[in-house]
């Protein structure tokens, strides 16, 4: 089968699309061929040696999400068949012609749903329904705020914040992708220079004086000490990347002053088990709401394979609104 290839560590030079062996289900496994794999940020890590996968999942063939249809089923598979349109989080190996998963990750793609758009849901609305809900706790009318809002997992938290009831706002760089994700429901947009970032007093305004109860930051540590700033009693920081650096220097007296909480969170390492319990919470809480027309997937380009070296510039440059994904 045809993969993408990491040919050693570094920048785009090592991005390739060779021919290497297929992989085959084990038990309670499926193998999948591959629709759609969604681009991610790991995988620009990956691509440097800075996130090594998990144990078992190969270093060299990036991806961690996928969408495709049953080919074969291991040992003991009984809720699948081949045919079945699937999607679903991966360790790795997701960016290939085949891949392989557990039969417990799979979720069944809803009606009406083009393969592209069935490849831009994964890792995007999985994390920022596990960030806000599950670790944030999220509420209706809750003020969000919501960073780096043209991203894939922003853009799909927004879409989330919204369909609770719950008020969005959002911060870029780019006046273009805040007016963008207005069309997502955000309701507040916040421009920030990338320099000496500030948003904490604009979100206070917002909030009516409150700030945010819930704040999902990629950026990492030249956000952090506005992050407080920000933060309403009792809120929480949820760090799903640190885009601009893991080492901040913050003031705890706001966090505790604010009786607030700061979490970090990823899904790819975790184990199987908490991987199913996000995938089952997910499929019961939000999946609905893609058939009922309430959330949409939203797909910056479909790239083929061969065009993988294009799409880690692409990410490379933050040249992307939504979901960047390649369609072997």
């Amino acid at each position: 089968m045809k993969a993408v290839v990491f040919t050693g560590k570094g920048g785009l030079e090592v991005v390739e699309v060779r021919e290497v062996e297929a992989p085959r289900p084990s038990r309670g496994e499926v193998l999948v061929r591959v629709k759609a794999a969604g681009m991610n940020r790991a995988d620009l890590l990956q691509r440097r040696g800075l996130y090594p996968p998990p144990r078992g999942t190969r270093e060299d063939i990036p991806g961690l999400e996928l969408c495709g249809e049953v080919e074969a089923l291991g040992e003991g598979v009984t809720a699948w068949k081949p045919g079945d349109r699937v999607m679903a989080i991966a360790a790795g190996e997701a960016q290939a012609e085949l891949a392989v998963v557990h039969e417990r990750l799979l979720l069944r793609v809803p009606e009406g749903l083009s393969w592209e758009e069935a490849g831009a849901i994964p890792e995007a609305f999985m994390t920022a329904h596990d960030a806000l809900f599950t670790l944030g706790g999220l509420r209706p009318g809750w003020p969000v705020l919501v960073h780096a809002a043209g991203s894939g997992v922003a853009t799909a938290a927004i879409q989330l914040v919204k369909a609770a009831g719950a008020t969005a706002i959002g911060t870029s760089r780019t006046a273009d992708k805040l007016e963008k994700a207005r069309a997502l429901g955000l309701d507040h947009g916040i421009l920030v220079g990338k320099e000496e970032p500030r948003f904490a007093d604009d979100v206070k305004k917002q909030s009516g004086g409150k700030g945010a109860a819930v704040i999902l930051d990629f950026v990492g540590a030249p956000y952090a000490a506005e992050n407080l700033a920000a933060l309403a009693p009792g809120g929480t920081v949820v760090v799903i990347g640190t885009m601009g650096g893991p080492r901040a220097t913050v003031d705890l007296g706001l966090l505790m002053r604010a009786r607030g909480r700061i979490i970090g969170t990823v899904l790819r390492p975790r184990p199987l088990e908490d991987k199913i319990a996000a995938t089952q919470a997910f499929a019961r809480d939000v999946l609905p709401l893609f058939a009922g027309g309430k959330l949409r997937p939203v797909v910056d380009a479909a790239l083929p394979l061969a065009r993988a070296r294009e799409a880690h510039d692409r990410m490379d440059r933050n040249d992307t609104f939504g979901k960047l994904l390649l369609c072997p």
